[in-house]
């Protein structure tokens, strides 16, 4: 199992970014496939969840209608639109799939900073 995020980078208050994570391994596409972050000294967080099919999403309060999580089965990947970015969003952002034990990716920064 292989999980690799992309899409980070340095934005600006209000500004948006979208991150993608590719899964390689694994039923990719029967999957429920998480978003996390960790802001510097904090844990890692939950962001938002998308069931296999991507009938159904999730969010935490703090993202709700500024983050979009999707997913392209043909493509084994999952995204996260992230728009108005605060710059108490800045983290690395993780995802994250759950089978006999956990797998996570290696992370990609985002830092939002004026």
């Amino acid at each position: 199992v292989q999980l690799v995020e992309s899409g980070g980078g340095l934005v600006q208050p209000g500004g948006s970014l979208r991150l993608a994570c590719v899964g390689s391994g694994f039923n990719f596409s029967a999957a429920k496939m998480r978003w996390y972050r960790q802001a510097p000294g904090q844990g890692r967080d939950l962001v938002a969840t998308i069931t296999s099919d991507g009938g159904t999403t999730m969010y935490v309060n703090s993202v709700k209608g500024r983050f979009t999580i999707s997913r392209d089965n043909s493509k084994n990947t999952m995204y996260l639109q992230m728009d108005n970015l605060k710059l108490e969003d800045t983290a690395v952002y993780y995802c994250r799939y759950v089978a006999s034990r956990d797998y996570w990716g290696q992370g990609t920064q985002v830092t939002v900073s004026s």
